[in-house]
């Protein structure tokens, strides 16, 4: 029989959204900041010539900026204010997980609580700007080294550059946050889901128009649309998907008092690592393309080493495939530690029917753990692979309908609509709580 709460959330709607007060003012605020920033992806960098730029960045569609302009909401092709976007703060995110992982200091700030987690929120903080200074000062360079894209070229421009794009970067960091605090939804989530579905219209339309002028056949342009919607369906089937350890925790006596045993489950992701093996594998397989766009007279291995691992190559496919399963199961041995939460489970009483407490159940959760892992990497590479061969007959500028992007999307919608349940939840529950005051107060 399904609980209260259950009962609860299975009646809910959302014609309660005009009496939640609170909830209607964190959205009211989530969307004012999300318009600044759409806002900012126009304000270009100064001493920029628009039309050289728009040239040189059409001739490097393949590499890697194509896809930090999808991410960016196409502030990188308009070199705007916003170019970076918010990657400084999401590298230097995965880079401080990565080394919590291996350094005994910071593994033991993410055990300290709150203070630890805010300890290694303010190291991420000084990483991104490091991460931005560096990245910053490679773009002016490189602008600089490009031609007629600027204007009056110089130390000058490299700094303006540097101290423009940090500061846009640390103010994006400074607006996601206070999405999270007083919006809905994650603020950073939130900002790369902004700059996907801003562009989306404009690619769909393009999409049409080739089709019309018969660029495009009719029945590829009808297969992408099925094919977008099968990817979706299957994202939100596999992202709500999980594999429920059972967790027994005994009888406990308190004084004079015998608490009988309960039951709970141990919730096990099908994908653990998110967006991040996909981000990660096309950032790598990318590079070569990137570093042939910026070179007048390349040299012939770094022509044929970018021309093997082009958009629909048989070899970009396979090692797309190799490093999508990679990541997939490197960042979940990052993120989740079955030790760990098999030492949480002991010593607060808890224990999985017909396994022992302590190695018996760390190695049984490793290994219920790896086995979900494989199918979430197949579902992973199937979701990024199967419209990658579709974008590959269509061209580099429909790479926003990819899978990453999709998968983007998806979970963030399905994240804030989560949250914006939980708020009008909590509503529901404060209403009941007042008609409960007021009836006892009655009698």
């Amino acid at each position: 029989m399904a609980s209260a709460a259950e009962q609860l959330a299975a009646n809910l709607n959302f014609g309660a959204l005009a009496k939640a007060e609170d909830l209607k003012k964190r959205i009211w605020f989530t969307l004012g900041a999300l318009l600044v920033y759409r806002v900012g992806t126009y304000i270009p960098l100064p001493g920029i010539d628009p039309e050289a730029l728009r040239q040189v960045f059409q001739s490097s569609q393949g590499g890697v900026l194509a896809m930090f302009n999808v991410f960016a909401g196409g502030a990188v092709s308009r070199m705007a204010i916003f170019a970076l976007n918010i990657m400084p703060y999401i590298s230097a995110s995965i880079i401080i997980q990565l080394l919590t992982a291996v350094v005994p200091e910071l593994e033991k700030l993410k055990k300290d609580g709150e203070g630890g987690r805010k300890q290694l929120n303010q190291y991420t903080r000084y990483l991104t700007v490091v991460l931005a200074l560096f990245q910053s000062w490679g773009i002016g360079v490189g602008l600089q080294s490009s031609g007629s894209i600027v204007s009056s070229p110089g130390l000058f421009f490299v700094m303006t550059t540097v101290i423009t794009l940090t500061g846009g970067t640390m103010f994006m960091m400074w607006l996601g946050e206070q999405i999270t605090q007083r919006g809905i939804g994650n603020g950073i989530s939130l900002i790369i889901f902004a700059g996907i579905v801003a562009e989306l219209p404009s690619v769909l339309a393009q999409a049409f128009e080739l089709g019309r002028q018969g660029v495009i056949s009719t029945p590829l342009l009808l297969s992408l649309l099925v094919l977008i919607g099968v990817t979706i369906a299957v994202i939100v089937f596999c992202e709500r998907a999980q594999r429920r350890l059972l967790i027994q925790y005994p009888k406990r006596q308190v004084g004079n008092k015998v608490f009988e045993g309960n039951s709970s489950h141990l919730p096990l992701k099908l994908n653990t690592a998110g967006v991040i093996p996909p981000i990660f594998a096309s950032s790598l397989l990318l590079l070569p393309t990137t570093a042939l766009s910026f070179q007048s007279n390349p040299p012939e291995w770094l022509r044929l080493t970018a021309q093997l691992l082009g958009h629909g190559q048989p070899l970009f496919m396979a090692f797309y495939t190799l490093l999508i399963v990679f990541f997939c199961f490197f960042y979940t041995a990052i993120v989740f530690n079955p030790q760990e939460t098999a030492d949480n489970l002991r010593k607060y009483g808890g224990f999985i029917p017909g396994i022992r407490p302590g190695e018996k159940t760390s190695n049984y959760i490793d290994y219920v753990l790896t086995r979900i892992t494989v199918i979430g990497a197949v579902y992973i590479t199937a979701v990024c692979l199967i419209p990658e061969m579709m974008i590959a007959q269509l061209g580099q500028s429909f790479y926003l309908l990819g899978g990453t992007s999709l998968l983007i999307v998806v979970t963030v919608t399905m994240d804030t609509v989560a949250q914006v349940q939980g708020y009008l939840l909590a509503h529901q529950y404060e209403g009941l709580v007042k008609k409960s005051q007021l009836r006892g107060k009655r009698r």
